[in-house]
């Protein structure tokens, strides 16, 4: 788990190898145990190293073959490493190292861009090749490590985030005006190659690129998710797909077991990470007891409100696990000392204050271990959010089946009235405050479509991404490899070949996942129909801590001179939240947090007259 960034230049002239130097420096925090620089004619890798797997200096990255014909720096972790090995090995190949980096290398040297189909991990990597002097770059198939270009100089500059490639003054000098209107409008990111910078390009998931002399091709994609689209289908039943889906949970859970560093697990108190905690918990007794030390560890954020705390749940899990449990106290005032860090660590506007929450888990698990686990990707393959549930009986009807759909709906209903009910208010107000934006955007509705639709846009595009760029920041802030066992590869491509009514059944969420775990995690938890996360009382703050610098920020004339948005309006619509003649919606965070990145980013970016 590292930090990443280089140069390539396609025609004539030589890599700058100095830029890439001060971009490796930027990135630090990616990787403070090291860094390396390897430059040859048209190109200049850089690498930050947080060592996790061989500690030792053969470790090092830049790493090159053999025979010095492959040069790569990566980003991630390859869990399969040792079966690769093996294999590799088997094929002939000869390794000098115990890291995953080399086995990516010979992986290269053997099955070409095929090996990337082989791997089960995360990872962002570059691998120049000097035999054709091409780079050829990937993403891991849902984007967990993050991969960032540009087009510059006759060339191109790459790095683990995008803040590293603004140490060109050429790069990133204006917004995407389409991408943070979509963003304000929505609230969503990453869903596109585009990045709110204009010209500043991402990888997408599942895809690679290759650089040549002659120019860029790709992004081409390797991996795609089928999704079921059947609401039942055989010869899946609930018989055997609970035990078929724990088994491929548990042994992802062991892979990411792998460490020489010490290795906790991030507990909100719901389904997902009280699952993780558990299974790690069943783990550790046997097969990696070195990884936790004396007693497994686990970090949570806890509330005095009690519409976030989830504190109870954890209690839960920690009384049956015997796990430790270090908590921490998010507050307000707190949030404004470090809401200028957070906004540089993410590079981009971020939706919602929840992401806070996350922040501070993420600085207190590092003062423990270099390694989390978390539950992330789980309510997205399995439809645990309730705003998919009517979608269910949307596909029972489109199939013909009246009556059944007309069940799904009446459960949904019973179930969750209070959520349909407050989800219509704010659906209203959003669509008031949306009047606020001037100028263009697309309209994006993550509810639209089959069930089988909406799971996959939400797995790949509209909502995933976003979670998982907020992930990889927070914790990489940190110094902290974060690592989701729901989002190995087998464990999703099960789910989503899995019919519709193992996801939701009856109005309840995550259906299969809850006979999975039946016996094995407390019914209290196994049976929680409420979702918080790493939740914050992000209404709270913004009535109370927070009003003074959002009047002020409303009120500026540089904030009504922005092309994005009505001033005015915005203004209004605060104004009326804090006199509770309105709700909160989490669009009024939205348009402070792009006027302070719009200062942060643009405004206070010398101009390149002056660089």
């Amino acid at each position: 788990m590292c930090g990443i960034a280089g140069n390539y230049r396609f025609f004539s002239g030589s890599a700058d190898k100095d830029l890439v130097r001060k971009m490796s420096e930027i990135l630090r925090h990616r990787g403070p145990d090291g860094g390396g620089i390897f430059t040859s004619g048209r190109v200049s890798l850089a690498h930050r190293r947080l060592a996790i797997i061989d500690l030792s200096d053969a470790g090092q990255q830049p790493m090159a073959n053999e025979n010095g014909t492959l040069w790569i720096v990566y980003n991630g972790e390859i869990y399969n490493y040792i079966e690769l090995r093996s294999e590799l090995i088997h094929c002939g190949h000869r390794f000098s190292t115990e890291t995953d980096t080399e086995v990516i290398l010979h992986a290269y040297e053997e099955w070409g861009a095929g090996c990337l189909s082989r791997f089960n991990g995360m990872w962002a990597f570059a691998i120049w090749d000097t035999r054709d002097e091409t780079l050829f770059c990937a993403r891991d198939r849902f984007g967990i490590k993050p991969f960032y270009y540009t087009h510059v100089d006759d060339g191109i500059l790459f790095g683990s985030e995008i803040k590293a490639l603004l140490l060109h003054p050429e790069v990133g000098r204006t917004p995407d005006d389409e991408m943070v209107r979509t963003f304000l409008a929505w609230g969503i990111h990453d869903h596109s190659d585009r990045t709110m910078f204009a010209g500043v390009y991402q990888i997408p998931p599942g895809h690679s690129v290759t650089f040549t002399p002659s120019g860029t091709e790709g992004p081409l994609q390797y991996f795609d998710l089928t999704v079921n689209p059947e609401v039942h289908s055989s010869p899946v039943t609930d018989e055997t797909a609970p035990a078929a889906l724990f088994g491929l949970l548990l042994d992802s859970v062991r892979l990411r077991l792998r460490s020489d560093v010490p290795v906790g697990t991030c507990l909100s108190g719901g389904i997902d990470s009280s699952i993780v905690t558990v299974l790690i918990n069943r783990l550790i007794r046997t097969d990696a007891p070195e990884s936790v030390g004396e007693r497994q560890k686990t970090f949570s954020a806890c509330f005095d409100d009690p519409k976030s705390d989830e504190s109870p749940y954890m209690k839960i899990i920690l009384d049956a696990t015997g796990a430790a449990n270090e908590q921490v106290f998010p507050d307000g005032d707190e949030l404004q000392n470090d809401l200028a860090t957070l906004l540089y660590m993410m590079d981009e506007p971020f939706g919602s204050l929840t992401c806070y929450s996350q922040y501070c888990v993420m600085r207190s698990a590092s003062r423990q271990v270099k390694v989390v686990l978390d539950g992330q990707g789980a309510d997205e393959e399995l439809a645990g959010y309730i705003g998919y549930v009517p979608a269910l009986g949307r596909a029972l009807w489109d199939s013909g089946d009246h009556i059944a759909a007309l069940s799904a709906w009446y459960y949904a209903i019973t179930r969750h009235l209070p959520f349909f009910l407050d989800a219509r208010s704010q659906l209203a107000v959003r669509q008031r405050r949306r009047g606020c934006i001037k100028g263009d955007y697309p309209v994006i509705n993550r509810y639209a479509g089959p069930l089988s639709t909406i799971l996959k846009r939400e797995i790949l595009k509209t909502n995933l991404p976003a979670l998982l760029h907020y992930e990889d920041r927070n914790s990489m802030a940190f110094s902290i490899e974060a690592r989701v066992p729901f989002l190995d590869y087998r464990v999703a491509e099960y789910i989503a070949s899995l019919p519709l009514d193992q996801k939701v059944r009856k109005g309840e969420t995550k259906f299969l996942l809850r006979q999975a775990i039946e016996g094995i995690v407390p019914e209290a938890i196994r049976k929680r129909t409420d979702k918080k996360g790493f939740s914050t009382p992000e209404a709270i703050w913004m009535k109370d801590v927070l009003a003074d610098q959002m009047r002020s920020l409303f009120l500026s004339d540089r904030f009504r001179s922005r092309p994005y948005w009505d001033g005015e309006r915005v203004l209004e619509e605060y104004q009326a939240f804090l006199d509770g003649k309105a709700p909160y919606s989490t669009d009024l965070w939205r348009f402070a947090c792009v006027e302070r990145w719009l200062i942060m980013f643009f405004d206070n970016r010398p101009p390149i007259s002056a660089i």
